[in-house]
């Protein structure tokens, strides 16, 4: 029974429920259930071919599950920024075009949705000229022109160094704030995540674990590698496995995968 402190529960936004998917003979998915509520962010780490980007295609639509089902909110609206954007250099497109491509939108949109990435002069810039932080930003605040309910961010750190990394953890931390969105996003890192992420899930083709991150501690290093408040930003996700997968992605008994070592 709720009583009148205990706060409301967040709207779900998106739910995956035991969604499986194999190409082939090799497990992709592995009867994963994920939960995205409004206003939080939720973190997918994991190795590389872990099935990272083809769980968010599947919870996107993009890619049909062989097994399970995705539930979204009615109307839900997403903002998603891909891993990679193949855009070809001999053709020129500046930034107002590439906001533009899928959706009309008027300058003043366009130019309000760079401001609130932090890339508000690059509205006039081509995109080939970019570095690898600047269309990043730029990506992001074409997937907010959409006004989005839930930010879906593959790899958004991509790309870009570690200052700049952590500058755009900071940015995502604020729009889950200001907005009030949610937010579920890919790192490339095993280790490195958001203090502010509210639940990190480990996958390698099914959920290994799963729960909130550490702050890290306050070591001097860390605030030299990446400045004073890039360090409050970042924390250290710890987690143990009792198992390992094997070349096809299926779960072996840690013992057993030992004695074939």
């Amino acid at each position: 029974m709720r009583t009148a402190d205990t706060p409301a529960p967040r709207p779900v936004l998106i739910e995956g429920r035991h969604l499986s998917l194999t190409r082939g003979r090799l497990l992709i998915l592995d009867r994963i259930d994920i939960i995205v509520q409004a206003g939080e962010i939720v973190t997918i780490i994991g190795p590389n071919g872990a099935g990272k980007t083809t769980l968010l295609k599947v919870l996107l639509g993009l890619i049909a599950p062989d097994a399970g089902e995705v539930v979204r909110r009615s109307g839900l609206k997403v903002g998603y920024v891909p891993q990679r954007l193949q855009l070809d250099p001999v053709l020129p497109m500046s930034v107002a075009r590439l906001m533009t491509l899928t959706a009309r939108r008027p300058r003043p949109a366009v130019a309000a949705a760079l401001a609130e990435a932090g890339v508000a002069d690059l509205i006039d810039a081509a995109v080939h000229t970019l570095s690898g932080g600047e269309l990043q930003r730029v990506l992001l605040a074409r997937a907010l022109a959409a006004a989005p309910d839930l930010l879906v961010l593959d790899e958004p750190v991509q790309g870009v160094d570690f200052t700049g990394e952590a500058a755009l953890y900071e940015l995502i931390s604020s729009l889950r704030r200001n907005r009030g969105c949610g937010v579920l996003m890919v790192s490339h890192d095993l280790h490195l995540v958001m203090a502010a992420t509210d639940r990190v899930i480990c996958l390698n083709h099914h959920v290994c674990c799963a729960g909130s991150g550490e702050a890290v501690s306050r070591h001097p290093a860390y605030a030299r590698l990446f400045g004073p408040r890039a360090a409050q930003a970042l924390a250290i996700y710890t987690h143990h496995h009792d198992h390992r997968h094997d070349a096809h992605g299926h779960v072996v008994a840690a013992d057993d995968a030992d004695a074939r070592e």
